[in-house]
């Protein structure tokens, strides 16, 4: 029997619960910087940071999955594919119509025309003039292929993203080659979406040449027979073809949504677009020579439209009657048998700004976005994308100290000549202040006062150079990476975080 001011029996047990539970998460926690400690001092810093970026899920332990890389990168041997066997659709299954709609490029938004595409040939735009519908403005696909945007038994949850095609590229296997003309034959998952792209043009590259690459998907709805799927490809166009040199032609995205049902027989609704909500959404990119040393002219510019739609709700291609006998598709009059779908209940949604941003934070880890002292307003192209943002110490303190972002230099100035709204276009006006051609790292506070920049011709060049030609009172190397861009990055940050000091002390 408990005596006087003592804690009745469950409290106590339930005191002692939390308390064990709090003790297992210290062990876990110290156990945990116990074995970074003792990975840092049997590697080394490079050597840690080398390991950790194929460390996917951060056990420590390096999976026969995650050292696949390094397998291939040594020996020079890719294993047979390991994604599923595509199934061969049953014929006699639904039948989806597909429609693409396309405007080409706008070619007076390429920043060479405004000087009239001086020096640059005639024959190295061809494909891109050439190019102003799409290859098949319609096309009859099977239902079932389809399938490949189902998601995983473990990603049943709203919002929660998986792979459709997971990227191939990291510090080890390098950026895929630019001097190739003909896709690759498309495997598994692929190949519905090569499908897909070739309605615009023949030469569809579902995995880009840089990263971030493949296709990421997320449950937006469910109900008791159907998902809706959100997804978001990152995709590219070869438009040339010998004699002529490569042109490289990669919108910024392909997003879109599938309504489908749960065994994938019936497709309700698919769309696909690239958005036009930018003023600039696409990148170019070309040679001038046939190899990898030869010379590459780049450029952006804007696409008005690039869609693919289904035209309604999957049907049946042979029809039954109600004893099994295959019946006409068409009525007495000659007209088709309409169809009656009924109506979907959705039991669980999430609106599509919430998904569309699980997608962008999945191919952008560097994107999380969380309640944070300062904010980096990173005009960053792509050769940052694919290099330091792709670093995990780096990805850590921009995650703990930053908010990160870009901007395109034609929406600031939009923004900037903008009367209506005083504190964007300030905020506007102290960005293009710091700007130098092409782009440039900007670390500001919240209210746009910025304390630190670089551009980015200026960091690639330092980032080249070796240690002891760098002048220590810049951006000095550090001796804990083996990767100067990497280093050089962090050390950007640091500094700007340093400066950012007293600001917050007024």
């Amino acid at each position: 029997m408990a005596g006087p001011g003592a804690a009745p029996p469950r409290l106590a047990l339930a005191v002692a619960a939390l308390a064990a539970l709090v003790a297992v998460k210290y062990y876990r926690d110290g156990e945990a910087a116990r074995q970074q400690e003792l990975a840092l001092k049997s590697l080394g810093s490079e050597g840690l940071f080398l390991f950790s970026s194929l460390d996917t899920n951060n056990d420590l332990y390096l999976s026969p999955e995650e050292f696949k890389p390094i397998a291939e990168k040594l020996t020079g041997v890719a294993p047979a594919s390991e994604l599923e066997e595509e199934e061969t659709p049953d014929p006699s299954g639904e039948t989806l119509s597909v429609v693409a709609k396309f405007q080409p490029l706008v070619m007076e938004t390429m920043t060479k025309s405004k000087d009239g595409f001086l020096g640059i040939s005639h024959v190295a735009l061809s494909g891109l003039r050439n190019w102003t519908a799409p290859a098949a403005p319609m096309s009859t696909m099977l239902a079932r292929q389809f399938k490949a945007f189902l998601p995983p038994k473990n990603k049943l949850e709203l919002g929660d993203p998986w792979w459709i095609i997971p990227s191939e590229l990291n510090i080890f296997t390098g950026y895929l080659s630019n001097n190739r003309f003909y896709p690759p034959p498309p495997k598994g998952k692929e190949i519905i979406i090569h499908k897909l792209l070739s309605m615009f043009h023949p030469r569809p590259f579902v995995k880009t040449r840089f990263a971030p690459q493949g296709a990421v998907a997320c449950i937006q709805a469910i109900s008791t027979f159907y998902y809706t799927i959100a997804f978001r490809i990152h995709a590219e166009f070869q438009l040339n073809e010998p004699p002529r040199f490569p042109f490289w032609f990669s919108p910024g995205q392909f997003t879109g949504h599938i309504i489908l049902s749960k065994d994938s027989s019936h497709v309700r609704e698919f769309k696909l677009f690239v958005p036009n909500n930018r003023s600039l959404n696409v990148d170019m990119e070309w040679l001038y020579g046939a190899s990898e040393s030869s010379n590459m002219e780049v450029d952006i510019g804007y696409l008005p439209q690039m869609e693919l739609e289904s035209t309604g709700p999957s049907v049946p291609s042979v029809i039954h009657d109600e004893n099994g006998n295959v019946i006409d598709s068409r009525d007495p009059s000659g007209e088709p048998i309409q169809f009656v779908f009924e109506e979907i209940t959705w039991q669980r949604e999430i609106p599509w700004e919430e998904a569309a941003r699980k997608l962008e934070v999945a191919m952008y880890p560097f994107k999380k976005q969380l309640p944070r002292r300062f904010l980096s307003e990173v005009g960053s192209g792509r050769t940052l994308r694919e290099t330091v943002l792709e670093s995990s110490p780096i990805l850590a303190l921009l995650n703990e100290s930053f908010v990160s972002s870009w901007s395109l230099v034609k929406e600031l100035e939009e923004l900037q000549s903008n009367s209506e709204n005083e504190f964007y276009s300030k905020l506007a006006a102290l960005h293009l202040e710091k700007y130098t051609f092409p782009v440039e790292m900007i670390i500001c506070l919240p209210n746009g006062t910025v304390v630190h920049h670089i551009n980015a011709n200026y960091f690639l060049d330092i980032t080249s150079m070796k240690p002891e030609d760098v002048e220590s009172s810049i951006f000095s190397f550090s001796s804990n990476f083996e990767d100067p861009s990497t280093a050089t990055y962090l050390q950007f940050l640091k500094e700007g975080l340093q400066r950012a000091k007293p600001y917050l002390q007024t």
